[in-house]
């Protein structure tokens, strides 16, 4: 199978000049601190649309005849490559038909519906959602924009390697977000072209790692399901020309769970001022997940920004349960005035913000006399939350684990 070369991503490149915007490059010392490396940041999530989604679909539609880019186009996607192509085809005169998980997030939604393209929800997945959007094309006569499986598609995802080397002329180690390979297609043929000894490592969701069982059988497999909160990643079958590049090109193909993805987005907010995605956040999360072989600088993509502010919400709380920052404690207390207060007083001076309190007569472990009472807490780490749990347990409140 034929590889894209360097020539065809210049020449997305020339194509895409005054279409892309050119993302800044973010060395990030609280990162770095976290990882042990100097770490910069490709910051992705600030280009138009919201990810790097744009650059192949602008490329792959600017390459149709006059005739397919007049009949319109259609495609399938959880949500980025949706507002890639619907930007794109407006930018060009066309129209396009988005197909999108019936679970799609509604600002994906609804940005993509802005820019001016109709949009089906169909599938409870990207991969039954693909199935669906192309018999449609087919039906209908249309150019399919595959969101990863086409070379203009990588070549176009593969003009952000060629920014990326202007910015860091000699990057260590590129950790790129991995779901259907168009993304680090690119990139590895960019850098493999003009920066052969820098690492290019493949980052995939724990849910959805189908890149290793199908390196390890030689071919493209597909997961029998996805679960995982990236959904920009979450795609259960890698392309046959995407597993070409990556088995070809890439060094290393690793794995992060949804903790360390949710670690690594509140991580991002909250030292780096930056919001991103899950999927985006991968390659932050795979370094500081311990990730081995790391030649600095260490250069994570951040490959989108679009999240929904209630997932947002949602990983706050689990990244901050995760560092121990967030916790929810059960315990007993007699049933007497007075009794709440002492418990609290025990807990503020132990320097510990209380968010919730709850308290309860009714329950199966209760005795008579008890009330079960559930506080949410805001600490400042493990260490101070087990602290405050020997304090409590010492002073006559047992803790509770449910």
């Amino acid at each position: 199978m034929e590889l894209v070369n360097i020539d065809a991503v210049r020449a997305a490149a020339r194509g895409l000049a005054g279409v892309v915007q050119r993302t800044p490059v973010e060395r990030s010392r609280a990162i770095g601190d976290a990882v042990g490396a100097e770490v910069l940041l490709k910051c992705e999530n600030l280009q138009r649309t919201g990810s790097f989604k744009i650059r192949g679909a602008s490329n792959r539609i600017a390459r149709l005849t006059d005739a397919e880019r007049g009949a319109g186009v259609v495609c399938a996607s959880a949500g980025n490559h949706a507002q890639g192509v619907a930007l794109a085809a407006r930018l060009q005169g066309t129209t396009a038909t988005v197909f999108m998980p019936v679970e799609a997030p509604l600002p994906k939604v609804q940005a993509t519906e802005n820019y001016g393209a109709e949009v089906r929800l169909a599938g409870a997945d990207v991969t039954e959602t693909l199935h669906e959007a192309v018999a449609f094309a087919q039906a209908e006569g249309r150019v399919f924009v595959h969101p990863f499986d086409h070379a203009d598609i990588i070549a176009g995802q593969g003009t952000l390697g060629l920014e990326l080397l202007e910015q860091i002329p000699s990057p260590g180690t590129v950790l790129v977000p991995l779901g259907g390979g168009g993304l680090i297609s690119g990139l590895a043929v960019a850098l493999r072209a003009l920066s052969p000894q820098t690492r290019v490592v493949g980052v995939q969701a724990a849910g959805a790692a189908s890149f290793a069982p199908s390196l390890d059988a030689g071919g493209a497999r597909e997961l029998g399901e996805v679960d995982t909160i990236a959904d920009g990643i979450a795609v259960k079958r890698p392309g046959e020309l995407t597993f070409a590049h990556v088995d070809e090109l890439v060094d290393e193909v690793v794995t992060v769970d949804d903790d360390l993805l949710s670690r690594a987005v509140v991580l991002l907010l909250e030292r780096a001022k930056l919001v991103v995605e899950p999927a985006g956040a991968a390659g932050v999360a795979a370094a500081m997940g311990g990730l081995t072989h790391l030649v600095e600088p260490v250069v994570p993509v951040l490959s989108g920004g679009n999240i929904d502010p209630l997932v947002l919400n949602h990983l706050v709380t689990s990244g901050l349960t995760s560092e121990g920052r967030y916790a929810t404690l059960r315990t007993r207390i007699a049933d007497r005035p007075g009794e709440l207060v002492r418990l609290l007083g025990i807990v503020a001076d132990a320097r510990v913000n209380v968010v919730g309190v709850s308290h309860h007569r009714l329950g199966h472990r209760l005795r008579l006399g008890q009330v079960a009472v559930v506080l949410e807490l805001e600490t400042r780490g493990h260490g101070h939350l087990a602290d405050l749990r020997a304090t409590l347990e010492a002073s006559g409140y047992p803790m509770q684990n449910e």
